[in-house]
């Protein structure tokens, strides 16, 4: 590793770290001002829940989001710098006033920032989609105000279930609940297979290029480039109808997953699907991540000294293509003792080589498909239920009900609902940094995309986890006062309902791919807690300036991002 990359790496896990004591107040508020746990336990708990999250969510789903909103051609190290200063400087200012601001927001508004003052300090011309990805900037904007609207609402409905004196009504809408819950998550882990299959086939990658190849041919004016944009396009569009039909092909397998196993989908795909391009097409991404090509292309373009050799890499990458080509024709062995010779290299790099170039399909396939699995979440979310509705029976038809049990009943359940929030909020706050760290590891040239750093540089959501983890345990005492008290009064009963509509939205953005804040989701839910009273009860004074710190968020980062840069660039 470069030196540079250890101070980003570094200033990521601060981030992480900054990240946990200024969303504490998230996970902890209500469970502190109900008296349920002094601040020191809660804190407690409230980390140790963070890390479990580790053992829960294994797709990665929002990390992905993050480590893509800018497109790899644009990512450097700079870049993620500038980035990650400018979101520990808006995280520290506005913990500093006791603002619960949203810290992935002001992540992926650095991240672009930076990214877009890079890309047009070198190319005015270029158009912002070639630089980052609206779609998941827009996706995620507009999650500023959904997400707090839909832990709301999601409030709003465990508080009136709570309330009901029928215990019968109430336990039957929550076993009605946990059953649909089983089913909604059981369709999204569907639709993350088929995402995930979709990027094993590189159908959005070679979609990327001839996006990109279209947009230069608007611009281009040279014949032999625009002739060279159209042979890419063409090639690109193909592999693309290749990997789509393989697709659709490989789905009534993959439907069957839930049913069967991984091992059992591949078998299937592998004896019935042609996919033959994509397995030639991720020996191409080998060839790339052994000579660098990625990071020479990066450095090239900063440092004209590097620009023949990454020359030399990409015409050995393009020398060993053609043989890659073969592989179904003269197998895996012959495959690679063709490229050694090709190459003339030693012993010793032969061995590096062949290692590097190592590929196992049917192992590579099982564990795209079977990261989408979130059944330990589902169990999770049914096994809550499932206590909560035992507790109503409990103290509402075995014993005799009064209000003190109905009172001690909720604070008992606050443990559980607070728990699975922390859970929540570790599960998508550490994901961020794991997507901006893996970024970095690809613009270092370490690996090829932001997935494969994931899976395999375990240390990287190990690290993640740790750090918001040992952030929560520092607390963030000065949001605690906003959150557990300025919005609204919470009692043990609207702090459940609170805590279980926050973790039960979490968990479904995340599910979804989509970074939102657990400062929105979590205000959200206590202001439907709150409002369930009368409206009057929820401080809209205060919402409505919380409000403008959420707006607020991704321009200023971005601004501040798009300053720094500007002053890093002068020393690169």
């Amino acid at each position: 590793m470069t030196t540079f990359l250890i101070v980003i790496i570094a200033l990521a896990l601060i981030f992480d770290y900054i990240n946990g004591f200024h969303d504490a107040a998230n996970s902890i508020a209500t469970v502190v001002s109900t008296k349920v746990l002094s601040p020191f336990q809660a804190v407690l708990w409230a980390a140790f829940f963070n890390v479990v999250a580790y053992f829960i969510f294994k797709d990665h789903a929002v990390a992905n989001t993050i480590g893509k909103t800018v497109f790899k051609d644009f990512i450097t190290l700079p870049v993620i710098f500038s980035g990650l200063l400018a979101a520990i400087f808006w995280n520290l200012l506005t913990w500093w006033y006791g603002i619960p601001s949203s810290s992935s927001h002001t992540l992926i508004g650095g991240f672009a920032g930076a990214a877009l003052t890079a890309a047009f300090m070198k190319d005015s011309s270029l158009e912002v989609n070639q630089v980052i990805d609206s779609g998941k900037i827009w996706k995620t904007v507009a999650f500023i105000f959904l997400a707090p609207l839909i832990g709301m609402l999601i409030s709003m409905f465990y508080t009136f279930v709570m309330i009901h004196r029928n215990t019968w009504w109430k336990c039957g809408i929550l076993a009605l609940t946990a059953v649909g819950m089983w089913f909604m998550f059981q369709y999204f882990q569907e639709g993350k297979i088929i995402e995930n299959v979709t990027k094993f086939y590189r159908i959005d990658k070679n979609s990327k290029i001839v996006e990109d190849e279209n947009l230069k041919l608007k611009k281009e004016k040279d014949a032999e480039k625009i002739a060279e944009s159209h042979k890419k396009i063409e090639e690109a569009q193909a592999k693309v109808d290749k990997a789509k039909l393989a697709l659709e092909k490989s789905k009534p397998f993959l439907h069957q997953y839930e049913d069967k196993d991984a091992e059992w989908v591949v078998t299937q795909i592998l004896d019935n699907v042609d996919i033959k391009t994509t397995v030639i097409s991720r020996f191409g991404d080998k060839l790339n991540a052994y000579y660098k090509t990625d990071q020479l292309k990066a450095l090239s373009q900063r440092d004209a000294t590097k620009k023949e050799d990454y020359n030399l890499a990409k015409a050995s990458v393009d020398s060993l293509k053609p043989i890659a080509k073969k592989y179904y024709e003269i197998g895996y062995d012959s495959m690679l003792a063709l490229m050694v010779a090709k190459q003339n290299i030693s012993p010793y790099d032969a061995i590096k080589f062949k290692e590097k170039m190592k590929m196992d399909v049917k192992k590579d396939l099982m564990k795209e498909i079977g990261k989408a699995n979130n059944r330990t979440l589902r169990y999770f979310i049914i096994g809550g239920l499932l206590i909560f509705i035992i507790s109503f029976l409990y103290s509402e038809k075995i014993k005799e009900p009064s209000s003190g049990r109905t009172a001690n009943v909720f604070k008992r359940l606050q443990l559980l609902s607070s728990a699975g929030f922390s859970i929540g909020h570790g599960g998508n706050d550490a994901q961020k940094v794991m997507g901006i760290i893996s970024a970095a590891m690809v613009a270092n040239g370490s690996y090829n995309d932001v997935g494969s750093a994931m899976s395999e540089a375990v240390w990287i959501p190990i690290a993640c986890y740790v750090a918001i983890g040992l952030g929560t345990l520092s607390g963030g005492w000065k949001i605690v006062k906003t959150m557990g008290s300025k919005i609204t009064k919470v009692t043990p009963l609207e702090g459940v309902a609170a805590e279980t509509a926050g973790a039960t939205t979490l968990f479904l953005t995340e599910q979804m791919g989509i970074p939102v804040s657990t400062t929105h989701t979590i205000t959200g839910s206590i202001i439907g807690a709150g409002a369930t009273k009368r409206l009057s009860a929820v401080r809209w004074g205060v919402t409505i300036n919380l409000l403008w710190a959420w707006i607020l968020t991704i321009p200023v980062s971005a601004l501040v991002a798009a300053l720094v840069y500007w002053i890093v660039s002068f020393f690169i």
